[in-house]
């Protein structure tokens, strides 16, 4: 079933992340609090949504198509498509389960969606924890463990290290006032399993948040 992440489209190849630093004493405590303020601006927004490209493998197989994300608490819905092949397929869930619609043998649903994506797609994919990787703050410790954060020299979030997975952050948006900064380009690999990332914009709430 890896065939149907098989999009048109292209995702190039990802930046080398700034290399983690040893942040320690002060500097250390001032990134760690911009990630707690943008963590709080984050999850005070009633919805969080992106849109792009991407590009999913397991070391075997893979595919990149567009991306469009948009989450409400604990309800999601994404969509991937090709817009030359015009194949596409969508996963909408919340915390009760989930469930994916486009596919070859009609519509699955599970309690556990990264089973249910391994099992439709042959592509082991973070979609509980991915919105808040991919806004550059840490997804649930309940459901995936503590996270580790690396930074670097310049106090900027370089990696977060969670649930056996490692996100890195190639690329930031500007600073904007009053607006939390969001990552524009991320890569999470564990193992074979890798997901990069291109954000085309934001949105928090019912607002626009440019992106690259």
């Amino acid at each position: 079933m890896v065939a149907v992440l098989a999009l048109a489209g292209c995702v190039s190849q990802p930046q080398r992340a700034p290399a983690p630093a040893a942040l320690t004493g002060a500097a250390l405590a001032a990134a760690t609090a911009r990630v707690e303020a943008r963590e709080a601006q984050v999850r005070a927004a009633e919805r969080l949504g992106f849109s792009g490209r991407v590009a999913l493998s397991n070391g075997r197989q893979g595919g990149n198509g567009r991306i469009e994300w948009s989450q409400a608490g604990d309800g999601y819905r994404v969509v991937l498509s090709a817009p030359v092949t015009r194949q596409s397929w969508s996963l909408t869930g919340d915390a009760a389960g989930a469930r994916i619609e486009g596919l070859e043998g009609g519509p699955r649903e599970g309690r556990d969606v990264e089973m249910l994506l391994l099992e439709a797609t042959g592509l082991r994919i973070p979609a509980g924890a991915m919105a808040a990787w991919a806004a550059g703050t840490r997804a649930d410790a309940g459901a995936f463990g503590p996270a580790r954060l690396h930074f670097d020299a310049g106090g900027t979030l370089a990696r977060i290290e969670q649930g056996g997975w490692t996100i890195d952050y190639q690329a930031w948006q500007p600073a904007d006032a009053g607006a939390p900064r969001l990552p524009l380009r991320v890569s999470a690999q564990r193992g074979e399993a890798k997901v990069r990332l291109i954000v085309d914009q934001w949105a928090l709430g019912d607002v626009p948040v440019q992106g690259g």
